[in-house]
């Protein structure tokens, strides 16, 4: 299982983003690439993730089991999703939860795993293409706050497209080159 633990703000209070990050139709049209299908007769959201990486394309479909504590603004989200095209296939186990007053921290906390032919691009850049596409997903939610406070009465966001790989490569690389700086400066 490959840690992933991440936080970030959106310039609104909690009771303005929760009802969004806890909305899986919000959540997944400011997610790039992702798609929901259906809502099953058990309570899993099935749909699937599409990434791009130059000439590769990857599509995970899948589902994904949301378990909320509204009362504090917490939400556990257990995923699995498999590769059509290459037969990988993932897990991932996150808890998100939502804190502050004018500014809501929102922070990510679990793992993820690639077993098949992805698996070694996900343990060598997983977390960085992860970090980018939070990133991705923070910038769209304060993108529908604004918009609703401007007056847009639109529920839904339009959908993000597909991960580019040149935005979301660009960013996984600097957050690695970041990495390794920063590992390099705490040694000397």
């Amino acid at each position: 299982m490959i840690d992933l633990k991440e936080k970030f703000s959106v310039p609104a209070s909690p009771e303005e983003v929760w009802p969004l990050i806890s909305d899986p139709a919000v959540v997944s049209a400011c997610i790039p690439g992702a798609e929901l299908n259906e809502l099953t007769a058990d309570g899993a959201h099935r749909g699937k993730v599409t990434f791009k990486f130059g000439p590769t394309v990857a599509v995970f479909r899948g589902e994904a089991r949301l378990t909320y504590d509204h009362p504090v603004k917490r939400c556990l989200i257990e995923a699995r999703g498999i590769d059509q095209r290459g037969a990988s296939r993932a897990r991932a186990r996150f808890e998100v939860e939502a804190r502050g007053t004018d500014t809501t921290d929102v922070t990510l906390e679990g793992g993820f795993e690639v077993a098949g032919p992805l698996e070694m691009f996900a343990s060598a850049g997983g977390v960085h293409v992860a970090r980018a596409l939070l990133a991705e997903f923070a910038a769209n939610i304060a993108r529908v706050i604004e918009q609703r406070r401007a007056g847009s009465s639109d529920a839904i966001p339009e959908q993000a497209p597909a991960a580019s790989g040149t935005k979301i490569l660009g960013r996984a690389l600097l957050d690695g080159a970041r990495s390794i700086i920063n590992k390099d400066k705490g040694s000397t």
